[in-house]
Parts: structure tokens; C-alpha cells; sequence
């Protein structure tokens, strides 16, 4: 490769660097032509670029632009070196995990990851990456937090509306047990039906008359006499 070709590559890379906050640095040493093929298939189908370069000139794109940023990632510059960038920060690691699975190997490795400016550095780090959250996702939950004391809210209002529907019936209950209140005079005034002894005996001050005319007729009869 001639020096005209070599920074010809860094320019690339240095675009590629600068364009995304992500991208993976991974080992694919051990695949064939053919895996590499169709690894390069499933990156573009997921809108992830793919560029395998020569560690020298992936360190001279990265150093030229920021050497104290991407300082985490030089030791990961080693063996043969595939590059994946990506604006989702997941993608690459679901990809490497499917692709893995499904040819029962454990390559491509993982050397390292560079996630918005954090560094992840080794193959035990793939499992977590594929459980990054997206800044969709980020947005989803921030959302659902901030919709939650609302739904409270309307929740206690639509408990204090069918509280108030119910009052009106509590309170025809009362007018149904009123009911024996209104019978209750009437067993009062059988007492009433007692008060005829009262005219009976007053019958003997109607007696008492013919006693003084009982003393006329005997002296009448002595008269006669």
C-alpha cells in the first residue's frame, strides 16, 4: 500500500470516526471469506458500516483526531481489526451475538466498544451491550415517568366523580326505613277502646234518683191510714 493509499484510509476513517458517537472494534481473524461476507450482509441490512483496516492506521485516524479521547481503545488495536459503526449503540453487539449463535463459534471477538465517549473493553462486555438502552427507549421511559403522576391524578379524579354518582343513592335508604314509623300510632290507640268502662260506671249516679222518693210513698201510705 502506497503512502498516497494509507491516508487516503485515515482520511476515510477519520470521517467515519468523527460521523459516529459509536463503533465497535472487533477480532475476525478465524472467519472465512465467506462468514465475513455474510457478516458484512447482516451490518447493512441493519444500517451498520462495517471497514476492516490495519491497526496502525485505525490508531493514526484516531490519535489525529482525538488522542486523549479514544486513548481507551488503542490497546484493542491488535491481530486482524473490523470495525462497526453505528448510531444505534446496540446494534453491532446484538449483531455479533446473533451471528455467533448461529454458526456455534465464538468469533467475531469483541475487543472492545466505544459507546458515546465510555469505553468497554473485552469479550465479557457483548452481553451487556446488547442490553444498552437506545435514546428511543431512553425517551420511552422518561415519558412513561412523567405520564405517571398524571394517570394518578385522573385516576383520583375519575374515583372522586363515581363517588359523588353514588351519594344520591345512599341516601334513598333512609326514606325505606322511615316506613314503620307511620304504623307505630296505631298500636298507640287501642287504649282508646278501654275508656267504655268509664260510661258504666256512671250508670249508678243515674240510680240514686228514686231513693228519696221511696220515703213519699210510705208516708203517704201512713197518711192514708
Amino acid at each position: 500500500m502506497t503512502k498516497q493509499e494509507k491516508n487516503e484510509v485515515i482520511e476515510l476513517l477519520k470521517g467515519k470516526f468523527a460521523q459516529y458517537n459509536n463503533f465497535y472494534i472487533t477480532d475476525t481473524e478465524s472467519l472465512t471469506v465467506a462468514q465475513v461476507g455474510k457478516l458484512r450482509s447482516v451490518c447493512f441490512d441493519k444500517q451498520v458500516e462495517m471497514k476492516v483496516a490495519k491497526n496502525t492506521l485505525i490508531k493514526k485516524a484516531l490519535e489525529s483526531l482525538d488522542a486523549e479521547k479514544y486513548a481507551g481503545v488503542f490497546d484493542s488495536l491488535h491481530k486482524v481489526t473490523a470495525l462497526m459503526f453505528s448510531e444505534n449503540p446496540k446494534d453491532p453487539a446484538v449483531i455479533l451475538s446473533g451471528f455467533r449463535k448461529a454458526n456455534n463459534k465464538e468469533k467475531p471477538v469483541l475487543k472492545a466498544a466505544f459507546i458515546n465517549g465510555d469505553v468497554f473493553v473485552g469479550d465479557n462486555q457483548l452481553k451487556a451491550l446488547t442490553l444498552i438502552k437506545t435514546k428511543n427507549e431512553l425517551i420511552g421511559d422518561l415519558i412513561g415517568l412523567l405520564q405517571a403522576p398524571i394517570q394518578r391524578v385522573l385516576g383520583a379524579l375519575e374515583n372522586k366523580d363515581n363517588a359523588q354518582k353514588a351519594e344520591p343513592v345512599a341516601e334513598v335508604a333512609p326514606v325505606v326505613e322511615a316506613a314503620p314509623v307511620a304504623e307505630s300510632p296505631v298500636v298507640e290507640a287501642a287504649p282508646v277502646v278501654e275508656a267504655a268502662p268509664a260510661v258504666e260506671e256512671a250508670a249508678p249516679a243515674v240510680e240514686e234518683t228514686p231513693a228519696p222518693e221511696a220515703p213519699t210513698a210510705s208516708e203517704d201510705a201512713a197518711t192514708e191510714e
